[in-house]
Order: structure tokens, then sequence, then C-alpha cells
């Protein structure tokens, strides 16, 4: 890419004005001999100077671009205007190589540092993850089987379920259903005869031999 910037219409200049916060722009005429005597001067302060979208060196032919000559005054060759942000801050007259190199040094150092460069691929708000990166965490598929047979366990048994108290009853965390098993009854301890249980023999000897009242009085 050139150091300097032939400009060809006053729109592409306006363009440049408006788009880079320092121009440099030299205003020459080519039979002008004092203009071709400063001409390396300016172009190698431009090529070590010059720096896309922050400081623009411009050349402009007075000739072939009068009206941009005309708007800003430029009535003698060699003259070097020097913009910030689209406005004219210095004015070099004639071929004066120690007055243009301090005046674009002096420009240059309004144009600031520039801005510091990242290997990494930085990241913006709302902006799309570097390939071969992954935002979603890794599916737990053992979480989402265990929820499935859940669902499937509870749907199925309350589907076929008629008798609900039935169905506690039977249910396996029941605490009464291991005492029913095992033969004995809720409020007595296993072994002990319930109502209705008819007594062994033991027990009705048991009862003759305590007698009854008749037996007591001496009757037979």
């Amino acid at each position: 890419m050139a150091s300097t910037v032939s400009i060809g219409s006053s729109a592409e200049f306006s363009k440049i004005l408006s788009t880079s916060n320092i121009v440099i722009t030299d205003f020459y005429a080519d039979w002008c001999g004092p203009c071709k005597t400063i001409s390396p001067t300016f172009e190698s302060l431009a090529t070590k100077y010059s720096k896309p979208g922050r400081i623009t060196f411009t050349k402009v032919n007075v000739d072939s671009q009068q009206a941009i000559a005309q708007q800003y005054g430029v009535r003698a060759m060699p003259t070097f205007l020097i913009f910030r942000s689209g406005s004219v801050i210095n004015t070099i007259k004639g071929a004066d190589p120690r007055g243009l190199t301090t005046a674009i040094e002096n420009a240059v150092k309004l144009a600031g540092p520039a801005k510091p460069t990242f290997s990494s691929q930085g990241r913006t708000l709302g902006g799309t993850a570097p390939r071969g990166t992954s935002l979603a965490r890794p599916f737990n598929w053992q979480g989402y089987v265990d929820a499935v047979l859940s669902f499937l366990v509870l749907y199925v048994t309350t589907l076929f379920t008629l008798d609900a108290y039935k169905a506690g009853e039977d249910s396996p965390f029941n605490v009464n259903r291991t005492a029913r098993e095992g033969g004995s009854t809720v409020g007595r301890s296993a072994g002990a005869p319930s109502l209705g249980t008819k007594r062994s023999g033991a027990a009705v000897a048991v009862g003759k031999r305590l007698g009854t009242i008749a037996d007591l009085s001496g009757g037979d």
C-alpha cells in the first residue's frame, strides 16, 4: 500500500478527512520546482508515520483539483495543510524540510499511541463462541434415565391400582405388612392367641383343674 494518497476528487478528500484522525496534505503542481525539491522529504515522513485510519498523507494537484485548493485558500505552492478531525490545525508554506518535519512530528503526537494488539481471539457481548469450544454442559444421561424410570413406575402403579387402600396395605413400605405375614395381628405379640382362637387341650385341662363354683361348694 502506498504511503501517500493522490486525491482524485473532492468527495474522496472529504471521506479521508472524516475517517482519519490526522491528515497531512501536500498541495503541489507539476511545474513547481520547490515542490519537486521537498517531495522526497514529504514521502519519507509519510513512509515513517503513516497509519491507516489514524495518520494519512495525501497529495493534491492544484491544477486538476482546483475546487479543493480554492476551498482551503491555497494560492502558493508548495503548501502543506495538517488536519485534525477534519479541521486545519497547521499550515506550512514553501519548501522548508525542517519546518515540515517538526510540524508533522507534532501532529503525530496528537494522534495518540497505537492501540495494543492481542494474539488471542477476543470475545464480545452476545457474540458466538470460538470454533472448537462449547458453552453447553455435558448431558447427564444417568439422571435422565432415572427420571424416566421413576415416572414410568409411578404411572404404571397409578394406572393398575383400583383400590388405593388395598394398594397401601400391600405396599412394601407398610410397617404392618411384616407382622401380618409373620402370623401375628397388630396390637399383640407373636404367638399370643387372638380373639376367637380355640383353646388347646392343655388350656381346657387347666380350666377343669380349677373347677367350678359347684365344686368349691362340695357338690358332685
